[in-house]
């Protein structure tokens, strides 16, 4: 089994890269990204003879890059979300397989149109297969596999990253200035709504030792999906809430201010005999701005103890007459692993010939228990609570 992960060796993907590494069903890892210093990093840390480099820059050489694919058994994505269709377009040239972390909504909506001509080719896509979305998705399904018919479905992300050092990004840079200044879609009433970033606070109960958090709106990809596959079901209400991104507030309102002050603006200024985007500047300011790539293959003993983080998902509708709430939760010690993990496993199941042709969300093709099983091999476990309501 051969799997080339595209972007594997940026924060997220050198996870993946390491998790397949370490499976006994892959064979081979094709480490494939543009910063070779930084690959090499990764693949000396995970010290693996599974681990191979392959130089890409699929902007500027997409013939090479197809050329590259050729021959793998899937290609998971993990670059930015910006660049997915572009990948799937090679991925389509290519004859493999394709899965990624997510398109922040709208991006992922796109990405859906590409259904039939995956189907026609006979290969499979999963489209936001990281942990939110990816792993909520799946808890989602679970839930509403239970019910007769659903009326919501409420994603909740929290965490408590006590030793997380101020002014440190807890992923991409430009993923993370978008979820802040993008405005959150939600599905209310049976319609999709725009909301406001930072909107509609509420104290949400993680599970011990994370305790109770405030949550607030964030655009994400969840909810490009799950209306639309649950709608035959009743599906009323859908939203992701996220407590700050995982970052310290202070942070998040350092960087509003720069967004107030124009600095997140993609229109081009003049600056002496040059044309910049503002959002240049800022994410060339901020991308040093994020734990080296080491910490994040790090053991999970060498972790501090208070970093933890969970995925709940409560799906709430009826059956047999009786309404009930079906909550489904993931909680892991390290945040970044479950985002790289989840999509190595879909990897592997892709290139097992286990999922079907097309452009699917995750909550259609991904059977759940097989999958929590497989996420508690790794030390990332998940829980269900029933709730019957009665009034």
């Amino acid at each position: 089994m051969r799997i080339l992960v595209v972007g594997g060796a940026g924060k997220m993907g050198c996870i993946a890269v390491q998790d397949l590494a370490n499976d006994p069903r892959v064979d081979e890892v094709i480490l494939a990204d543009v910063q070779m210093d930084q690959a090499q990093i990764v693949a000396d840390t995970i010290g693996s003879p599974k681990v191979h480099l392959q130089k890409v820059d699929f902007l500027k050489d997409p013939d090479g890059f197809t050329a590259g694919l050729r021959g793998a058994d899937a290609c998971l994505n993990a670059t930015n979300y910006t660049f997915n269709i572009s990948v799937m377009e090679a991925c389509l040239a290519a004859g493999v397989g394709y899965l990624d972390l997510g398109g922040l909504f709208h991006v992922t909506r796109q990405q859906l149109q590409l259904h039939d001509r995956f189907l026609a080719a006979g290969l499979s896509a999963v489209l936001g297969m990281g942990t939110a979305p990816g792993i909520t998705n799946v808890q989602a399904r679970f839930g509403v596999d239970q019910l007769d018919t659903v009326e919501s479905i409420k994603i909740y992300d929290g965490g408590r990253h006590g030793a997380i050092k101020e002014g440190r990004f807890t992923y991409a840079v430009p993923t993370i200035i978008d979820e802040i200044t993008l405005e959150p879609i939600i599905y209310r009433q049976g319609k999709f709504v725009s909301c406001q970033p930072l909107s509609e606070f509420e104290d949400y109960w993680f599970t011990h030792p994370i305790g109770l958090l405030p949550v607030h709106l964030s655009l994400h990809s969840e909810v490009a999906t799950l209306p639309l596959t649950y709608h035959a079901k009743g599906l009323k209400e859908c939203f992701f809430k996220i407590h700050y991104w995982g970052m310290p507030k202070g942070m998040i309102d350092d960087i509003q201010v720069l967004v107030d002050y124009g600095f997140s603006g993609r229109d081009p200024i003049q600056l002496g005999d040059r044309e910049v985007a503002p959002r240049q500047v800022m994410m060339a300011l901020l991308s040093g701005h994020v734990p080296p790539i080491t910490d994040y293959l790090a053991p999970a003993e060498t972790q501090p103890p208070d970093w933890v983080q969970e995925m709940a998902t409560e799906v709430r509708g009826q059956k047999d007459g009786q309404e009930v709430v079906y909550k489904v939760s993931t909680l892991t010690c390290k945040s970044a692993l479950p985002t790289g993990v989840a999509p190595a496993v879909a990897a592997i199941w892709m290139a097992e010939g286990r999922l079907p042709p097309g452009a699917h969300a995750p909550e259609q093709v991904i059977d759940p228990l097989p999958f929590f099983k497989e996420l508690q091999g790794r030390d990332i476990a998940t829980q269900v609570s029933v709730t019957q309501l009665r009034y």
